[in-house]
């Protein structure tokens, strides 16, 4: 497995030439990621997420203090977490080389006027160990209960999922103290001191296709 580029300027990795997006990887019902489409009856999952329960940073491609080491870590632990779910892929036949920007549309609802949705892209071996390799992270403001489609960059990188590997998205509200916790109140952060834990619930199905892009470099180029 190539390690992803870590503190590189971001213009340096927006995508390589012979790069293409292949058919998205969707989120599905018991918890896979698949090129297959949902089918219309596939129910939503649900966390609770506890702005006064973080689940706390372990690696990434953002240089911090040195209790919060850069780059790949496994994140088994993290994914023990009720908080945080995972979407799976089947292992690989073979080599996959995803080189470029990497996007989410994820379809999610939350209970308060305010929350963070953070995905995470991770290369998951033959040992099971998973491995983070980008994540991104946006924040929302918006009518509690009501499903919105959200667009999340996740920004680049060049990794190559081993055949026998797997691709696993997470899906979680907090990466402490990478970005700021959310109080899901809605009000100013910087002056905010109420908080509410917050429902989500994540769509996935054939009218709410929550899915990852991968751009992928075929084998042959």
């Amino acid at each position: 497995m190539l390690a992803p580029v870590l503190n590189t300027p971001h213009w340096y990795c927006l995508g390589a030439p012979r790069a293409v997006d292949t058919p998205p990887w969707h989120l599905g019902v018991g918890r896979t990621l698949s090129q297959n489409r949902p089918s219309s009856a596939e129910t939503p999952d649900h966390y609770a997420y506890n702005p006064a329960d973080l689940m706390i940073r372990r690696g990434g491609n953002l240089v911090m203090i040195d209790d919060y080491s850069a780059g790949s870590f496994d994140q088994r632990d993290i994914e023990q977490r009720t908080d945080v779910l995972t979407y799976t892929s089947e292992p690989r036949a073979e080599n996959l080389e995803v080189t470029g920007r990497i996007r989410m549309r994820l379809h999610a609802a939350t209970d308060e006027p305010s929350t963070d949705w953070l995905v995470r892209l991770c290369d998951v071996d033959a040992q099971g160990v998973s491995r983070n390799i980008v994540d991104g992270v946006v924040r929302v403001h918006g009518t509690p209960g009501e499903p919105a489609e959200h667009e999340i960059d996740l920004w680049s990188t060049s990794n190559v999922f081993l055949a026998g590997h797997r691709i696993r998205v997470q899906v979680a509200s907090s990466n402490f103290p990478r970005w700021d916790r959310n109080l899901n109140t809605g009000e100013p952060a910087r002056t905010a001191v109420t908080m509410r834990t917050a429902r989500q619930t994540i769509f996935h199905d054939a009218g709410r296709l929550s899915h990852i892009i991968l751009p992928v470099v075929p084998a042959n180029s």
